[in-house]
C-alpha cells in the first residue's frame, strides 16, 4: 500500500463516534479491538496523478481514531472515488461530518465500497 500524501492531507475536526456507528464499525476491518476508536477523522486527501506537471485529484477518507486523533492510515473505514475538484471533495467531506454527527455515517457510506 502506498503511503498517503500527508502534504495534501486536510483533516476536519474529530467527531465522536455514536453508538450506532460504533456497533457497525466493530464488524469491519477498520476496527482495532486493542485500541478501540472513539472518534471519526474525516479528511480530504490529494492524490497526485502520474504525469509531467503536478496535478491532483481529491478523495475523502474516513478513519477511526482515538480522542487524540491517532489513526491507522492503512485501515480507513471509507475512501471515496477520486474527484477532480477540491471544492467537491470538501463539500462531500462536510456531508459526511453531518452524517457522523447524526450517528448515521455507517449507513450513509455502506452502499459504497472502500477503494
Amino acid at each position: 500500500m502506498k503511503t498517503p500524501n500527508y502534504h495534501d492531507f486536510y483533516e476536519k475536526a474529530l467527531i465522536p463516534i455514536g453508538l450506532n456507528d460504533l456497533n457497525f464499525l466493530k464488524d469491519t476491518e477498520a476496527h482495532c479491538p486493542v485500541s478501540p476508536p472513539t472518534h471519526w477523522l474525516i479528511a480530504v486527501e490529494g492524490v497526485q496523478l502520474a504525469q509531467e506537471k503536478i496535478y491532483y485529484h481529491w478523495k475523502v477518507s474516513v478513519y477511526p481514531a482515538d480522542c487524540e486523533g491517532d489513526f491507522n492510515w492503512k485501515t480507513p473505514y471509507y475512501c471515496s472515488a477520486n474527484m477532480e475538484s477540491i471544492d467537491s471533495a470538501i463539500a462531500f467531506a462536510s456531508s459526511l461530518v453531518s452524517s457522523s454527527k447524526r450517528d448515521e455515517l455507517t449507513s450513509s457510506t455502506k452502499l459504497e465500497k472502500i477503494s
